[in-house]
């Protein structure tokens, strides 16, 4: 059942329920009200005749001679309503001119009930029509004389209800098939635009052009938002799928290399390098030092695979400063004609992993001395100040041009002077993702001709803590 039906038939559903509570109270006031009426008429003329007869008989008469004089009762009687008197007996003494040759029904149960003194009040079918009869005792000096009974037809009463009945019922009908076909028609015309986006989905689907896009043109709503975060959904897959096109081109390019290198000097060896010990020594050099490339590589990549499927660091309090110290030796032992030396040195401890604090310096290091001519200076500095602990490694090198720097921590991204060097591109994407998962970031600032300087930036230990608690 499709979204359009189950809408359409909640909202007939839920529509039908609050019209059908709504019709049984309207229904059953109505009636409650115009029964109500009846009887308070009822009551009302049977107070009248006993109000007569005290008034037409004089108290003491009828207690010594038992003498009782009743009233003309037609004056208490009206079209549909109908008056009648009857004795101790139960005998008919009197009744109103409307009701002819006819008279009340007489309920022996409800008669024996006036005679000690209650009223009653009671519905009696009978041929024709309903009748709504009110009896009630007669007294005179405190002696019941007799009773009175007042009835109505409710034959208006039931007609009317009926009609009411017949009203309601086809007004809901007709109420909840016009909202049948209105809830269709709403339901239609505001899921069209789902259904847009739906082919416009299968057809980029089946063409397989993340290029597309949808076409939204109408207000910015529900339909209109998703239509932007569809958008916006498939420009993040275009992204990442040409970024995965570009890394398995870069990483086959990458591996190519090095294998042709092996097979190369394999080549050599089988053609006689393995018999002269320099050849050979030097054959196994190069095939060990591609080995050793094509391994960082993929522990490079085995780390940033870690990295999107959400790794955790295992962090504890790192003495930065010891740290950098490490870095610097270790940096004197890569410089290769470069001047690596300390520059201001704060102390700092921070939370984190120090074995990959550690990989972040070298990456940035190691990209500084690549790209810094001999003679030319790295300088590592650390800064403790503004709630943020810096450290920056800054080079004498060739700089970064402005087209290229937004680009520098993609994966494999490498501008032309960084290809005729070498390196894998993985260095930066590495680095970056190391001091966002300490809760920092890496800024760079360069200039062409002059140099770069890489800083990270990580929260103190202290102002961890704290935002921890």
């Amino acid at each position: 059942m499709s979204i359009r039906t189950r809408l359409t038939l909640w909202y007939v559903g839920l529509l039908a329920a609050i019209l059908i509570v709504f019709a049984l109270i309207l229904y059953s006031f109505l009636a409650y009200n115009l029964r109500a009426e009846v009887d308070q008429t009822l009551e009302t003329r049977a107070q009248q005749v006993a109000a007569s007869l005290q008034a037409e008989n004089d108290p003491l008469s009828v207690m010594l001679l038992g003498l009782v004089t009743l009233p003309p009762i037609d004056v208490f009687s009206s079209p549909g309503v109908y008056v009648q008197v009857l004795r101790t007996d139960g005998s008919i003494a009197r009744r109103s001119a409307n009701l002819e040759d006819q008279y009340l029904p007489i309920d022996r149960e409800v008669f024996a009930q006036n005679m000690h003194g209650e009223s009653v009040l009671y519905t009696i079918q009978t041929h024709q029509v309903r009748l709504r009869i009110f009896s009630a005792p007669l007294t005179v000096a405190g002696r019941i004389i007799g009773a009175v009974q007042v009835g109505q037809s409710l034959y208006e009463v039931d007609s009317t209800l009926r009609t009411v009945r017949l009203l309601l019922s086809g007004g809901i009908a007709a109420t909840l098939l016009l909202a049948a076909l209105g809830g269709a028609f709403l339901s239609r015309a505001a899921l069209r635009p789902i259904d847009r986006i739906t082919q416009t989905a299968l057809r980029i689907s089946r063409a397989e052009d993340l290029s597309q896009r949808l076409e939204r043109t109408g207000p910015q709503d529900e339909v209109g938002r998703l239509a932007a975060t569809f958008n916006e959904m498939l420009e993040r897959l275009e992204e990442l799928f040409t970024t995965q096109q570009r890394l398995v081109a870069d990483v086959s390019h990458e591996l190519r290399t090095p294998l042709t290198t092996i097979r190369g000097n394999i080549d050599l060896l089988r053609r006689g390098a393995a018999e002269d010990p320099q050849a050979r020594r030097e054959t196994l050099e190069a095939i060990e030092g591609e080995v050793t490339r094509m391994s960082r590589m993929v522990a490079d990549l085995l780390l940033l695979a870690q990295a999107d499927a959400g790794i955790k660091l295992e962090k504890k309090p790192v003495e930065l400063d010891t740290l950098l110290l490490e870095v610097y030796r270790q940096a004197q032992l890569m410089a290769d004609g470069v001047e690596v030396k300390l520059g201001h040195e704060d102390q700092a401890v921070v939370m984190g992993d120090a074995d990959r604090l550690r990989q972040l310096l070298l990456n940035l290091v190691d990209n500084a001395i690549k790209y810094t001519p001999a003679g030319g200076k790295v300088k590592l500095s650390l800064y403790h100040e503004q709630g943020w602990v810096q450290v920056a490694v800054s080079d004498t090198g060739m700089g970064i041009p402005p087209e290229d720097l937004p680009h520098i921590f993609e994966r494999f991204y490498r501008t032309d002077k960084a290809r005729r060097r070498g390196g894998t591109g993985l260095g930066l994407s590495i680095a970056k993702w190391i001091a966002e998962a300490h809760g920092g970031h890496l800024t760079v600032e360069s200039e062409v001709g002059k140099g770069s300087t890489f800083t990270v930036w990580l929260r103190p230990a202290t102002a961890v803590t704290k935002g921890s608690t």
